[in-house]
């Protein structure tokens, strides 16, 4: 919870200052690089790259695979900041620190944001290595990024959350997917805090409420760039059946594995999505 709202306001504006003065331009467009996403990089032109330990106030990475760097370039003909790693709240970091860098790419100009993210499928016919676009969110089972002090110079104090995941982006990746001949499913996904994957029991709760797919990432940045005005998109990479669906324990090496089977399509819709957001 933000303590001090005017120096964690002076932190977002150091870092943004800071990051203003190692890439050639702004951007109005943020791409998480979730598990499978980091091809995606090589296909862009005029490459800036930034370690994270080198901005002020950026927390490190740890999470497997997140190799902790902003990245600045050109995809499809437009300027975009791709962050390759982001941050869970189940590496120790509270909620300010997972949503920083979403505080400092709204003061960098940024208009909409895509979030991926590796997750367990929960709905019904889902396989391993497929591909999710999030249409909504359930959260309501842990605390709100925007608990604490409201940032007044980005949002409301109660903003509005019928539609955080925009529905006009949500067709475009969908016709991105046909015409890529993607298979793709719709769902919610739900934020569990982790690290430790869900119990069976828990699995058949979310499943009752409507899930498609289980993750520890992506709704406190959703949540976070609503509030920043943000347009969103977010895409799940299906890395396994959750617990109780899967007929062999959950382990990190098979969200890694089946990521990487999908690496190619999901670089492919993201890279086409772009062109025509």
């Amino acid at each position: 919870m933000i303590v001090d709202k005017e120096a964690y306001i002076r932190k977002i504006d150091i870092a943004a200052d800071f990051i203003r003065t190692r890439v050639p331009d702004t951007a109005e467009i943020c791409i998480v690089l979730g598990s499978g996403l980091g091809p995606l990089a090589d296909i862009c032109e005029d490459v800036v790259t930034v370690d994270y330990t080198d901005i002020p106030g950026f927390p490190l990475s740890t999470a497997p695979g997140h190799k902790g760097k902003l990245i600045y370039g050109v995809l499809s003909g437009k300027k975009v900041f791709m962050m390759s790693g982001r941050f869970h709240y189940y590496e120790g970091y509270e909620y300010v620190d997972v949503v920083f860098y979403i505080r400092v790419m709204a003061r960098l100009g940024v208009k909409s944001l895509i979030l991926t993210n590796a997750a367990g499928g929960i709905k019904e016919g889902m396989k391993p290595a497929s591909l999710m676009i999030i249409e909504d969110h359930i959260s309501f089972l842990v605390d709100s990024p925007l608990r604490g002090p409201n940032l007044d110079e980005f949002g409301v104090r109660f903003p509005d959350q019928t539609e955080v995941y925009d529905r006009e982006y949500i067709d475009k990746i969908q016709q991105c997917a046909d015409n890529l001949g993607i298979e793709m499913s719709r769902g919610t996904y739900v934020f569990c805090k982790g690290p430790q994957y869900e119990t069976p029991a828990e699995i058949r709760a979310l499943k009752a409420m409507g899930a498609g797919a289980v993750g520890m990432s992506t709704v406190p940045e959703a949540i976070t760039a609503s509030h920043c005005g943000m347009r969103v998109a977010a895409i799940s990479c299906i890395s396994n059946l959750a617990a109780g669906l899967s007929p062999h324990k959950l382990t990190s090496e098979e969200v890694i594995i089946n990521a990487g089977k999908v690496s190619e399509e999901s670089c492919a819709l993201i890279r086409d999505f772009v062109a025509i957001m």
